[in-house]
């Protein structure tokens, strides 16, 4: 069983991790961990909605986007500014800025864009700014609450999709549910995809094939991807538990805890 899409009137990548099967037969309990896309979109019923729902929001966005497009004030809602990356990435932090790199450099060549999302996702493991960021995550999904917790970046996609591999991880979900869960943001963005690929040719002149070739590494989710980041984190450790304790600092004692939180 994959992640529970959420019926929302704007918000289209919002789900609900519960239900998710790990290995020792238990699985992950409805209504505590969400993922999403970003919140600026939302309207008002939708920010009811998760008024009930979460009692935390972490936004992994830069500085940047969350000037450009800041996150509504949710009733009973803590808000965490948590940004995954230190510096601007075209493809990934959708600021005017990366906007115009993608514009400029990467639309006309398919393989440039696909080579930087490959380097992107090794950067999450080899960045130290990066692996710091997302210890910090985990140090707050430690904290018990009454209500679920969602985190976020932009499209919900390549920093907000990390994240859920690593609690799915830390959970016991078994890889290939862990990758099938990931490749869904393909699905529920695919018009938006669709649209970017056409404003992008349209405000470029590139090639049609090519530029959507293009756009869709830079703003697809891709098999490939994660296996760059596997692929990096088992060169530097050896393999994600030993990622998990001498990465992000999580001791035996508190991946029980987390389990103990979020698994029946």
């Amino acid at each position: 069983m994959l992640s529970k899409r959420l019926e929302f009137e704007k918000l289209l990548n919002t789900r609900d991790l519960g239900g998710m099967s790990a290995y020792d037969g238990r699985k992950i309990k409805p209504g505590m961990l969400y993922r999403s896309g970003h919140l600026s979109g939302a309207s008002a019923k939708d920010l009811e909605k998760l008024s009930g729902l979460i009692s935390l929001s972490i936004d992994f966005r830069s500085a940047q986007e969350r000037s450009e497009k800041p996150e509504p004030a949710i009733p009973g809602v803590r808000y965490c500014a948590l940004p995954i990356l230190d510096e601007q990435r075209a493809g990934v932090t959708r600021d005017e800025k990366s906007f115009e790199e993608v514009r400029r450099k990467m639309v006309q060549d398919a393989e440039i864009a696909r080579t930087y999302m490959l380097r992107t996702y090794e950067s999450f493991i080899s960045n130290g700014y990066s692996v710091s960021q997302y210890a910090k995550f985990i140090r707050l999904l430690l904290e018990e609450r009454d209500k679920g917790v969602l985190w976020h970046c932009t499209a919900g996609k390549d920093r907000a999709g990390f994240a859920t591999v690593i609690v799915q991880e830390l959970l016991g979900v078994p890889r290939e549910d862990i990758t099938a869960d990931y490749l869904m943001t393909d699905v529920y963005l695919a018009s938006e995809t669709r649209s970017l690929a056409e404003m992008i040719r349209r405000m470029t002149g590139a090639d049609p094939d090519e530029s959507v070739k293009a756009v869709n590494y830079l703003f697809g989710a891709k098999e490939e991807y994660l296996d760059a980041a596997y692929d990096a984190l088992e060169r530097k450790y050896g393999n994600f538990d030993n990622y998990l304790t001498q990465a992000l600092g999580i001791t035996a004692e508190e991946r029980e805890k987390l389990r103990n939180i979020y698994l029946e």
